[in-house]
């Protein structure tokens, strides 16, 4: 891995950290400047002519600073002569914006990837983006991780003979569905309407829960609507008790302890693609790492190994 060079903006460092302690390579250092006129600069200080460069950074409140270091990582690694740009993006925010839902509404998920190759990325390396459609977004290599193993890794130990997987939205159902085979548990279904702004109803529920421990899985909790949503379908459907695994705990508005205040929860999970979730404390809060396999996948592009089983939810 000596020909690897790591760097880290602001919404990377903590992950970076743990990827390039998994990797045994070390953090390379960079400044990030801010002007009078409140433009950045960015310079990479470390040497990347002929180097294999990877820029971690998760695009996270302030989404579009974040953004925008790592435009100016990709710019300053494209002048410095490197030989492959990765953007390594645990999590990408405007995976959301992906569809013609409304009219005249901009699809912020195809022009933040159509930045990042204008900006001179070679490779995209992210987790569970919001939708299928918005990996088509992007036109260069793109790897897709998910946590699903991970999570299960964690969920394995404890006692499953009456856990069932619920999705809380149909369009999740088939990562649910891979997640419950991995446990060897039941799944069931939730059908959802989002209204304007967050207000969200859960209309009906796809399978038994009654007198069963839930595992409710999300790709993302933001606000927390959904969720609290369906706590309280399975409460009216007689669940016994709730655990919430999600991948990306953005958790905005204090919304852990808004779902964790629910009696029927017993707790939540999620990883640490969104750095301030490492940061939140609540006893019923768990936060899991994926850095080391973020770390397999940088070991894998460098060599050119096929990256297919890390993101393949059917393999444990």
């Amino acid at each position: 891995m000596a020909e690897v060079r790591v760097f880290a903006g602001t919404g990377g460092q903590r992950f970076a950290r743990a990827m390039c302690a998994d990797l045994d390579v070390p953090l390379s250092p960079i400044t990030i400047q801010r002007f009078a006129n409140d433009c950045l600069q960015v310079q990479l200080l470390e040497n990347c002519r002929e180097r294999d460069v990877y820029l971690v950074q998760s695009v996270v409140r302030p989404a579009q600073e974040s953004l925008m270091e790592l435009l100016l990582m990709i710019d300053a690694a494209k002048g410095a002569s490197a030989a492959r740009i990765t953007a390594v993006m645990p999590h990408f925010a405007y995976a959301r914006s992906d569809k013609k839902d409304a009219p005249r509404i901009s699809l912020g998920g195809r022009l933040v990837a159509d930045l990042l190759q204008t900006a001179g990325v070679d490779r995209i390396l992210t987790m569970t983006l919001h939708a299928p459609q918005v990996h088509a977004f992007f036109r260069v290599p793109t790897d897709q991780l998910n946590a699903l193993r991970e999570l299960a890794a964690y969920f394995l130990p404890g006692d499953l003979s009456k856990a069932t997987v619920v999705s809380p939205d149909l369009g999740n159902a088939k990562s649910a569905s891979a997640f419950a085979k991995m446990l060897g548990v039941p799944v069931a279904a939730a059908a959802k309407e989002r209204f304007d702004g967050d207000r969200v109803e859960i209309t009906s529920l796809i399978g038994d829960v009654t007198g069963r421990d839930i595992i409710v899985l999300d790709d993302e909790i933001a606000n927390g609507s959904t969720i609290i949503a369906v706590l309280d379908l399975l409460r009216e459907h007689g669940a016994r008790s709730v655990r919430i695994a999600c991948t990306h705990g953005i958790f905005a508005n204090d919304a852990v302890h808004r779902i964790a205040a629910d009696p029927d929860v017993v707790e939540i999970v999620t990883t640490d693609t969104v750095p301030t979730a490492g940061l939140l404390s609540h006893d019923k809060l768990t936060v899991i790492s994926v850095a080391p396999a973020f770390a397999e996948a940088v070991r894998r592009i460098h060599s050119g190994e096929s990256v297919s089983a890390l993101f393949d939810p059917t393999h444990v």
